[in-house]
């Protein structure tokens, strides 16, 4: 055999030994997280996604890869963002941290899969034709953030009845519409509810100075992503303020606040984990309903409740699925 000859075949089985490896390589796939919050305070949810997608088979760095994307609480960078994910052609884009995450992403792409984390009704804001049978390229599961408020003022209002005027914190946009429901709910309890808005630190700060001008008995914090990102903040200056608050999930309990009543975060983000890996092993978001909790926890810290010189009601403590002591 001539030299060249064996040069030829030798090459010949070493470049289809290459092409293979890149082939195999090229079927890695690939998620994009995207997100309106910033990574720090929501690391222990991005854990949770990443648990429900181990339990569909797979394991970032390993046969699956993320790219992330963090607004930092600037929902403006948001579009960029998820056009940069269109662009790097990812399998399916996962959206967490508040809706303009999911409205983001699906005015970006009518195609790529999207598995949102969703706060208010995603019917009502047009990402779904229904609960059911979402249709289109986008489904998730709810947090029923807003949903529950009204569960939360009265839970407030039988840990402090002696609250005549409470504060709803929210952030700078919510929907008119639930701001005068919840008017509503307090006036039929023969409570005066004061609205203050607050979308970053300074503004929050503000919101509580203002607490005592109100006289303000207690504090319903909406639920909402700005605040879960800024829970550390919100409890320092209700403490500060010694102030009963109620907040949306346990983790602000965990961390030193008094109440908290809501869904669990940590269980939301794995079903979306979940809901990432079926659509990878080749399940339509349009067949995916959107999932809804059946379960909502009641968490009271009992440590803040006495450095607020409270006595936590026998009917709170008997319902309440975890007491922080």
């Amino acid at each position: 055999m001539r030299r060249r000859d064996f040069i030829i075949l030798l090459a010949g089985p070493m470049g289809g030994w290459t092409s293979a490896v890149r082939a195999q390589q090229k079927t890695t796939p690939v998620i994009g997280y995207l997100s309106g919050a910033s990574l720090g305070p929501w690391a222990p949810l991005v854990a949770a996604f990443r648990q429900g997608l181990s339990e569909t088979g797979y394991a970032e760095g390993q046969n699956v890869a993320i790219e992330y994307r963090w607004a930092e609480d600037h929902y403006d960078r948001l579009a960029a963002l998820a056009a940069d994910l269109v662009d790097r052609k990812v399998d399916v884009i996962a959206t967490t941290g508040g809706e303009q995450s999911a409205h983001a992403a699906k005015s970006a792409t009518s195609t790529i899969p999207i598995v949102s984390t969703l706060g208010a009704d995603p019917v009502e804001t047009g990402l779904v034709a229904s609960l059911a049978r979402p249709g289109g390229n986008l489904t998730g599961i709810s947090l029923f953030r807003r949903e529950l408020t009204p569960k939360r003022l009265e839970l407030l209002s039988e840990l402090v009845p002696q609250a005549k005027v409470i504060a709803l914190l929210v952030n700078p946009n919510p929907a008119e519409r639930f701001i005068a429901g919840m008017q509503e709910a307090a006036g039929a309890k023969g409570i005066q509810l004061q609205i203050l808005k607050a979308g970053n630190q300074s503004e929050i700060d503000a919101a509580f100075a203002a607490l005592a001008q109100l006289r303000a008995g207690a504090l319903l914090v909406g639920a909402d992503p700005i605040f879960f990102g800024r829970r550390e903040q919100l409890i320092a200056l209700a403490s500060r303020n010694a102030v009963p608050a109620i907040y949306e999930g346990r983790e602000f309990t965990a961390a030193g606040g008094l109440i908290s009543y809501g869904a669990s975060s940590t269980g939301v983000y794995r079903q979306c984990g979940l809901y990432v890996g079926r659509i990878l092993n080749g399940a339509k978001p349009a067949d995916l309903p959107v999932q809804q909790p059946t379960t909502f926890e009641l968490v009271v810290n009992l440590n803040t409740a006495t450095a607020l010189g409270l006595t936590v009601p026998p009917s709170i403590l008997a319902r309440a699925d975890e007491v922080i002591e």
